[in-house]
């Protein structure tokens, strides 16, 4: 199972469970494509599915930066060691 994090704005973070994680993905209208993963994290106290980061098709790559740090706060598996 992977977890599949897609970063929708600073503050908005949508988490889903996938079997697979393709390139790209449609969700309410909004296309997104896979920007990080999907990845096994380090262990830790828990065991961790693989992770897959989201964000919206049409962000340039400093603008997925800038939203990925600021959802880092809110969002463990954007903070775990791969």
């Amino acid at each position: 199972m992977i977890s599949a994090i897609f970063l929708i704005t600073p503050r908005l973070v949508r988490t889903e469970h996938l079997e697979d994680a393709p390139e790209l993905l449609e969700r309410d209208g909004v296309m997104f494509s896979l920007r990080g993963g999907p990845r096994q994290p380090k262990p830790t106290d828990r065991v961790w599915d693989f992770v897959a980061v989201y964000a919206p098709d049409e962000l340039t790559e400093e603008e997925f930066q800038a939203l990925y740090e600021a959802n880092r706060p809110q969002v463990p598996e954007l903070n775990l060691h791969y």
